[in-house]
């Protein structure tokens, strides 16, 4: 096994029915994700990015083949595993930002470590040092309504990332920003990448998400058609 491996797919298929239609997402994936990449997941709309996103985090199950995430293998996971796993190893962004509206900034970014059983003077010092580091800290008392878009979307990184996951799983994470802003999410994706060894996983159509990723893996129809450098910036 490779040792730097964070996430391996192995033969993953996953197939859908709609209106009693089946739908293949993924057709025989193998996939292997290292510590530091910085990958792009491309392809048209119903390639299988975000399947694949999905079942990587362990939010979906293949039908066949096996999955990993730091050495452990999801397809022997019941559902309360997955979550432990999910809570211990993963952060999550996604395009709708799924901020709980009645908390703070700061309240929402304490919730994932209050999961986790963080005592409370320790995620709130976590929780600000975070919002901090995205230059975030004069809003941390804001709810998400007095926030903007990308505002909303540096909450939902401090969230993914202050619990110091392994794997980053964001979905289509400039799909509600303007280019401005999301030059600014990307940036941050990068030096967080770099300088904290965040693994970034990203699902994208978006080519500007797409330069700043260092491997490029291309689907069609369910199936890898590429897997190559990416030109990056």
């Amino acid at each position: 096994m490779n040792n730097d491996a964070v996430a391996v797919c192995s033969g993953v298929t996953r197939t859908y029915q709609e209106d009693s239609v089946p739908v293949h997402a993924l057709r025989g994936v193998d996939f292997t994700f290292s510590r530091g990449d910085f990958v792009s997941l491309t392809g048209p709309s119903g390639s299988g990015k975000s399947t694949l996103l999905n079942i990587l985090g362990g939010l979906d199950r293949p039908d066949s083949g096996t999955v990993s995430v730091d050495g452990v293998a999801l397809n022997d996971l019941n559902e309360t595993q997955l979550s432990d796993l999910r809570l211990a190893k993963m952060g999550f962004v996604f395009q709708s930002y799924n901020l709980i509206p009645v908390l703070s900034a700061q309240e929402n970014v304490e919730f994932i470590m209050q999961l986790q059983g963080v005592a409370p003077a320790e995620r709130a010092e976590r929780a600000v040092a975070t919002l901090a580091a995205l230059d975030m800290a004069d809003l941390a008392h804001r709810r998400p309504g007095e926030l903007s878009g990308g505002q909303q979307q540096r909450v939902a990184i401090a969230r993914a990332i202050v619990t110091d996951p392994v794997l980053l799983l964001a979905d289509e994470p400039s799909a509600n920003l303007d280019s401005a802003t999301t030059e600014d999410l990307l940036r941050l994706l990068r030096r967080l990448n770099e300088e904290r060894g965040v693994s970034v996983l990203t699902a994208t159509h978006d080519p500007m998400v797409m330069k700043y990723a260092h491997r490029r893996v291309n689907l069609r129809d369910g199936a890898i058609v590429e897997d190559s450098a990416a030109d990056g910036v």
